[in-house]
């Protein structure tokens, strides 16, 4: 009796052991990390989203101008030039002198005028006389005639000489021969090739300057042969400088040549940007980012979310402050502030993009328990 009295408070004991180790584990089991009011104010969330797979190429390249928008300035005739007034990369304005060339052409044309100009004069007093004299009835209708007809040859060589002189700078000529070279729109220098003394040849037929507004520059990438596949007319690009790393200048890609650079063995793509503010200069470096888009659609979540640990990725999904879990990603690829993921995730889910970091080593430290 003694026996069966001890067995069963042995088995009694035992329960109420069990029942507490029990009771113990349901504890730690069911206990959940809540966020308190002070972190929700420190985490930010995005939401997973569908999106066309992006794809960027980084490209070398060069700022240049707009050489619709420019004005080259050609020299009207040979001569040298005597003085150069302007720098490359001066401001001018409409009208401004740029350069003083003496040409023995316009000498010669003004040398011609003042001949031209002697013989009208005489051809102008022989056809008053013929008149007079004819008039008169002292000379006959054809000695008359022929004393017009001199004059009207009289006045058309002064005329083209006139006409000559006009062309070549008319009122910006002198006597001894100086013509000058002006403005013909504001802009800047952006091309000199002169210097006072410099002469210019007549078989010369290159200009002396180039001038733009430079508010809207060209900017030229190199395309070579392994990228050409990737890049199209109408891509979108980000141009960045070393003078505003932290500034991105957008543009398209509005024309490819179809020959390669023979020293640079490169297509040439040109971006148009507006440059308003002018900061961008002409023979500038730049970094030519070109974005398109594939037509593969894929998740995507901001690059900003993911968590990278041991070789892995992971990110952080958020139903509410009590409800968190930490998900494994597979990424495709990373594309500026997008990375794209082929499993784990749903479209619409939320994700804790700021001081996730936090939120995952408590969640993982909970797991490990």
């Amino acid at each position: 009796m003694k026996n069966i009295t001890s067995m069963v408070g042995i088995f009694l004991l035992l329960m109420v052991v069990a029942s507490c180790t029990h009771k113990e584990t349901a504890v730690v089991e069911n206990k959940k990390f809540e966020l308190s009011d002070t972190i929700m104010h420190m985490i930010e969330t995005d939401t997973v989203r569908v999106c066309n797979i992006s794809d960027e190429i980084s490209l070398s390249g060069q700022v240049s101008f707009n050489e619709n928008n420019v004005i080259k300035v050609f020299p009207r005739n040979s001569g040298q030039v005597t003085t150069c007034r302007v720098s490359l990369g001066d401001k001018v304005y409409k009208g401004q002198v740029l350069a003083t060339v003496k040409s023995a052409d316009i000498a010669g044309n003004y040398s011609d005028l003042a001949s031209a100009n002697a013989d009208l004069s005489i051809a102008t007093r022989q056809r008053d006389n013929a008149e007079s004299l004819y008039k008169s009835g002292i000379s006959s209708e054809k000695e008359y005639n022929e004393a017009k007809q001199n004059y009207e040859k009289a006045l058309a060589a002064r005329n083209k000489i006139q006409s000559a002189i006009a062309i070549n700078g008319g009122a910006k000529t002198k006597e001894g021969g100086e013509y000058l070279l002006t403005a013909p729109i504001d802009g800047y220098i952006v091309e000199k090739k002169v210097n006072a003394g410099s002469y210019i040849r007549p078989d010369m037929g290159d200009y002396l300057f180039t001038i733009s507004d430079l508010k809207n520059v060209w900017v030229y990438a190199n395309v070579y042969e392994v990228d050409i596949p990737r890049v199209r007319l109408g891509y979108p690009v980000r141009v960045l400088t070393l003078s505003y790393p932290d500034i991105e200048f957008a543009g398209k890609i509005d024309n490819i040549s179809e020959v390669l650079d023979a020293q640079s063995k490169a297509l040439k793509a040109r971006i148009s940007i507006d440059n308003s503010k002018m900061l961008l200069k002409p023979d500038m470096f730049a970094k030519v980012i070109v974005s398109n888009k594939e037509g593969v659609e894929a998740l995507c979540v901001p690059t900003s979310s993911i968590i990278s640990q041991d070789g892995k990725n992971y990110v952080v999904v958020f139903s509410n402050r009590t409800d968190m879990r930490v998900v494994e990603i597979p990424i495709i690829k990373t594309v500026s502030a997008k990375t794209y993921v082929s499993s784990g995730l749903e479209k619409g889910q939320v994700l804790i993009i700021k001081n996730q970091l936090l939120i995952f080593n408590k969640l993982t430290s909970l797991e490990s328990q």
